[in-house]
């Protein structure tokens, strides 16, 4: 492997001190890819099976993707409206995807035989992303790796364990983990974003025995290293000590994220169904108008989404992943300003909506649509100019006043302060419908 000189650090930040790039770009590809696409049965199916190593080994002597394509795969990426997109260099199985100097356990010496990363990384900068990495702490397959409460080897029993831990040394494999990531992050240029993953000796994981934290991967030596070789780079907060943002995974939070009562940037780690790693017969997919409204809201409150896509043993995504990266792109050809670049506003939206703001663009996104109307508290006399952001098509505004009676076809007189949007009866043929509001230049300023 090349090894070449640190990153050139990246200077622009926002005013929480990231990268101004990931707060604007807000939306980014996770994509899981390992061996464990070819049982195809959850990234963990090593983990959940209690799979010996003997036994899982008939999946590295089978993985050959003769379908895998990184151009491919950055395309969809760029196509759906991602910004930026993350792969699973090592899972917590152990197989890297890489050509690492320091195992053999590696793509490069499967029938398939080629540097996934490489090829990974120079197909997300031909298409204009940012790269980033995914590195797993744990590694079920490392010799010196201890077996602990989440070890597929962790049913075996007190005496079985005994004798397999005995001469395990976490301390070698500590040197082996930042080899690794030394390899990853001088061996590809520029890398925007490593994603940790993950520590489990916190109160969150108490009965899980054997739990692994921040002195088992040397994580103060394990930060600064990374922060060393990529400066400017974006670590996540999964190595047992802070990190640069927060990394909710498989729940939306419904308010913008707090660490001690400060708010923190954070990324909510979302699937199509549920797993990370390809999954055949899981059937729980999330529709395109719910993901749409899951980057949304989270956008509203000040958060990134990473939406997972998990590659069969082929290397390609499947129709499901697809068909889903497709209608998002087209919602966001139409509506990525209401994304790109916004945020929370102070404004507040009525119930079934939410508002992004850019600026003196204010976005409201309607997630049900109601019959004519809809009132926005706080507006009145703040708004010059209204339209659908679908096609640019004009929406009638007014202020009712709290007087007015209502009778027969006249609407009653609204709350002080509200303005009243007058929507077309047809609901637009999107996954979900934006309003732009064009406000006054001193709007923002009289909140």
């Amino acid at each position: 492997m090349t090894i070449t000189a640190p990153a050139e650090p990246q200077t622009a930040t926002d005013p929480s001190g990231l990268p101004a790039w990931f707060t604007h770009d807000r939306f980014g590809m996770f994509i899981h890819w390992g061996l464990y696409a070819l049982p195809a049965r959850h990234e963990w199916v090593k983990n959940r099976e209690r799979i010996t190593d003997a036994d899982y080994q008939k999946y590295f002597d089978h993985f050959d993707p003769d379908l895998f394509d990184a151009a491919d795969w950055a395309k969809r990426a760029r196509e759906a409206g991602m910004k930026y997109v993350v792969l699973t260099t090592k899972h917590h199985e152990g197989f890297a995807l890489w050509d690492s100097a320091l195992t053999d356990y590696k793509a490069t010496n499967t029938r398939f035989g080629r540097d996934i990363v490489r090829e990974f990384v120079d197909a997300v900068r031909a298409e204009g992303l940012r790269v980033g990495f995914y590195h797993s702490l744990i590694d079920w397959h490392h010799p010196d790796f201890t077996i602990d409460g989440v070890h597929p080897r962790r049913d075996d029993g007190e005496a079985e364990i005994a004798r397999l831990n005995e001469g395990r040394d976490m301390a070698r494999y500590r040197a082996y983990l930042h080899g690794q990531v030394e390899e990853l992050l001088t061996g590809y240029g520029r890398i925007d974003y490593l994603f940790y993953d993950f520590s489990y000796r916190d109160n969150d994981h108490e009965d899980i025995w054997g739990g692994k934290g921040r002195d088992d991967w040397g994580s103060e030596e394990l930060m600064a290293l990374t922060k060393r070789l990529q400066p400017g780079i974006i670590v996540n907060d999964r190595l047992d000590i802070p990190g640069d943002l927060v990394t909710p995974e498989q729940y939306q939070p419904d308010k913008p994220m707090e660490v001690d009562g400060v708010r923190v940037p954070w990324e909510a780690c979302q699937t199509l169904n549920g797993s990370w790693g390809y999954d055949r017969d899981n059937l729980n997919v999330k529709s395109v108008d719910l993901l749409v409204r899951m980057l949304v809201d989270g956008v509203s409150n000040n958060g990134n989404m990473l939406l997972n896509v998990g590659p069969t043993g082929r290397g390609e995504f499947d129709g499901v992943a697809r068909s889903a990266l497709a209608g998002i792109g087209e919602w966001m050809h139409r509506h990525a300003r209401s994304v790109y670049g916004a945020g929370p506003s102070e404004f507040r939206a009525p119930a079934g909506t939410v508002y992004t703001q850019r600026g003196n663009r204010l976005y409201l996104h309607l997630f049900t649509w109601p019959f004519e109307h809809v009132h926005l508290p706080g507006l009145a006399g703040r708004v010059e100019y209204a339209q659908l952001l679908n096609d640019a098509s004009e929406i009638h505004h007014r202020e009712i006043p709290p007087g007015t009676r209502a009778q027969n076809t006249g609407l009653g007189g609204q709350p002080a302060g509200t303005l009243t949007l007058t929507l077309p009866i047809v609901r637009p043929d999107v996954a979900v419908p934006v309003v732009e509001l064009f406000l006054r230049d001193d709007a923002a300023e009289d909140r």
